[in-house]
């Protein structure tokens, strides 16, 4: 049952007038949030819009800019007259088909500022801003107004002037490699052009995150330092160099910025989610959260090839062994890559691939393989690698969406390695964002779900088309098989960075950390514990469970993957520091039981855990998954130290976790 509540009531809106530089006094609007905690002002300065932040007394976002450059150098920042101001309030609580908390609540005080230039043109813009007791946001509305031309915006002139400095977590928005990279950190006044969620410790003590919401038909944004602490949005651009081309009016992505007391209420804040729109779906009953097994590690450390070859992965024969194995331990569902025809030694390259999106490999038969896990209760998951050649694939994807809905199938991940589509534009342009949800929305009319790897980042589109169930979008797991690895402190930095935009396949689960049967001298950079764990501290209603099957047969430690789930009915940050440690619990949304993931960085830390989170007037038992004795990255890293006990709310856990260790937990209700 969903519940909802609406108000349309005039929202706390005040219009004052202050001096400006010049001595000159100027009409000023102020926003604030349901309970006050944070503010918006905004102004016309010498006829151009402003606007500046406010948490409590705290001044996070001195005056401003706002506005766009447009084709032959227009200035769409400036000569405006202010037409009007509209203010609302909204509040809502409405219900995730799926997701890592139940029910949200969407509560926000609203203002539209409505602007009109004094040129020749009277171009009309509007701005709707928004204020939540978690963070604000604003987004520009250029509406219809009889423009004869299209519209192509050069440049987007919208700046975020930081009050003061602080410890930015950051990635490099380079536009060749997209998004794997190992995030660090420096003062925000040192930074170059960075991709968003951009994560900041604030001098101020508070914790903040600028991101974006709702992007349809518009460039991604990243930021760039211009000067000293001032951030400006630097759009992504086409291959000719203009950032966005509409035709008579555009809606931006909405401009984000998350505030926090402490860098944990980042990752509890749903405002991403709550400035898009409702679920358009008619039909989700296609996809429910699950776990599944797959080829994919053993590909990845070598033991499988993704073409046809003697140790080609993708074979018919695998597969069924594989869904054995996936029946025999309770599982449903089952990922192979290189079924189709196409792979090649030099698929990865950055060239016009050409794969078949029909037609099986050599030693594989589609129909064959499914049937046979029909037969087993194991659903195969379809895989789409596009090798960014999207003008192949766009011809074939009707065929290949109806062939999977043919053979019952709901679920496809779908690839585009190579670093432009088409070998032409960056996967972050306005090309690259029409495209994914061309496909995501392509994909909801053959019921399948959607796992994009190599794509843009989320800005909380799940939540309007429940079957963008998860994405890659940053350095996950494979790193451990083939490079130098991800280090410990990657694990603590992602909850607070790339997963503030949305569900990430980090694929975790690896029991061998030493990976024996790979590349020698590669191997993931801490314990099996911590792999555990990884289950709560990562989110995403999919979860691979990505190790060999030899590796889980006959292993204590599986019984918390099998227990564990990946739909939440509330999820809880206890503690954390970014790029140290976090400890993460989340309630089962199928049953009374909750579950604990905490992981630390290269050093061993000891927790304790306050259990203030189970219902009062119950027991549990606690079935703890811990690193073993003497346990740490480099010393016996897979022993994993099992015990129960029986606790209460009024106890406290202390809990030992050795260096790139972690300790998992259930709390099964008694």
């Amino acid at each position: 049952m969903i519940m909802i509540k609406k108000l349309i009531l005039p929202a706390l809106l005040l219009s004052i007038s202050i001096g400006n530089a010049q001595g000159t006094k100027t009409k000023s609007y102020e926003l604030a949030s349901p309970t006050g905690k944070n503010k918006i002002q905004f102004q016309l300065v010498d006829s151009a819009p402003k606007y500046a932040v406010s948490h409590g007394k705290t001044q996070l976002i001195t005056p401003s800019d706002m506005g766009f450059t447009l084709k032959n150098n227009e200035d769409f920042s400036k000569k405006f007259d202010i037409i009007k101001v509209e203010n609302s309030t909204f509040d809502e609580t409405w219900e995730q088909v799926w997701g890592e908390k139940k029910k949200i609540r969407n509560h926000y005080n609203q203002m539209v500022v409505k602007l009109q230039q004094k040129s020749n043109e009277k171009r009309k813009l509007e701005i709707q801003f928004r204020a939540y007791d978690d963070g604000i946001a604003f987004r520009y509305v250029y509406p219809k107004q009889g423009t004869k031309d299209s519209i192509f915006i050069m440049d987007e002139k919208t700046t975020f002037n930081l009050k003061e400095d602080g410890k930015a977590w950051w990635i490099p928005a380079n536009r060749e490699n997209r998004d794997e990279y190992l995030f660090k950190d420096a003062p925000v006044s040192t930074l170059d052009t960075v991709l968003t969620p951009l994560t900041i410790e604030s001098k101020s003590g508070l914790a903040l995150s600028f991101h974006e919401a709702n992007l349809t038909d518009f460039a991604s944004m990243t930021l760039v330092n211009t000067t000293g602490t001032q951030l400006k949005s630097d759009l992504v651009p086409w291959s000719d160099g203009v950032k966005v081309r509409v035709k008579d009016m555009f809606t931006s992505s909405w401009r984000t910025l998350q505030i926090g007391e402490k860098p944990g209420d980042l990752i509890t804040s749903y405002l991403i989610l709550n400035l898009n729109e409702p679920n358009k779906l008619a039909n989700t009953s296609y996809f429910k959260p699950y776990k599944y097994f797959g080829i994919w590690w053993g590909m990845h450390i070598g033991k499988y090839s993704f073409w046809e070859s003697p140790i080609q992965g993708a074979t018919t024969k695998r597969a069924e062994e594989y869904m054995d194995f996936t029946a025999k331990q309770g599982f449903h569902h089952l990922l192979i890559e290189g079924w189709n025809k196409g792979w090649t030694p030099a698929w990865y390259e950055n060239k016009m691939h050409m794969f078949s999106f029909t037609k099986s490999a050599d030693n594989f038969d589609l129909e064959k393989v499914v049937e046979y896990g029909n037969k087993k209760g194991v659903a195969l998951i379809g895989y789409h690698e596009t090798g960014s050649n999207l003008i192949n694939y766009l011809k074939e994807v009707d065929d290949a969406f109806a062939l999977y809905k043919k053979l019952g199938m709901h679920s496809v991940k779908i690839g585009h390695v190579g670093s432009k589509l088409n070998m032409k534009e960056n996967h972050f342009g306005q090309f690259g964002v029409n495209y994914f949800r061309y496909i995501l929305e392509k994909a909801a009319q053959y019921d399948l779900a959607v796992l994009y790897h190599e794509s843009i980042k989320d800005t909380g589109e799940r939540r309007t088309f429940p079957n963008m169930v998860s994405r890659e979008a940053a350095r996950g797991q494979e790193y451990n098989a083939w490079s130098e690895g991800n280090p410990p402190n990657h694990l603590t930095i992602i909850p607070f960075t790339r997963l503030l935009s949305g569900p990430m396949d980090f694929t975790p689960g690896i029991f061998d950390v030493e990976v024996k049967q790979g590349y020698p001298g590669k191997r993931v950079h801490g314990t099996t514990a911590q792999q555990l764990a990884l289950y709560v501290t990562i989110y995403a209603p999919i979860q691979m469970m990505a190790d060999l099957p030899e590796n889980y047969e006959g292993k204590p430690a599986l019984q918390f993957l099998k227990d564990v789930p990946t739909d939440w009915e509330d999820t809880k940050v206890l503690e954390g520091k970014i790029g140290e440690y976090i400890t993460t619990v989340r309630k089962d949304r199928n049953s009374a039981d909750w579950y604990l993931g905490t992981i630390t960085n290269e050093k061993a830390r000891d927790v304790e855990v306050s259990l203030s989170f189970l219902d009062k007037n119950a027991s549990y038992e606690a079935q703890i998954y811990a690193d073993a004795e003497g346990t740490d990255e480099t010393h016996n890293p897979s022993a994993v130290a099992i015990s129960k006990k029986t606790v209460k709310a009024s106890d406290v856990l202390k809990l030992h976790l050795g260096g790139a260790g972690g300790t998992a937990i259930r709390f099964k209700k008694l």
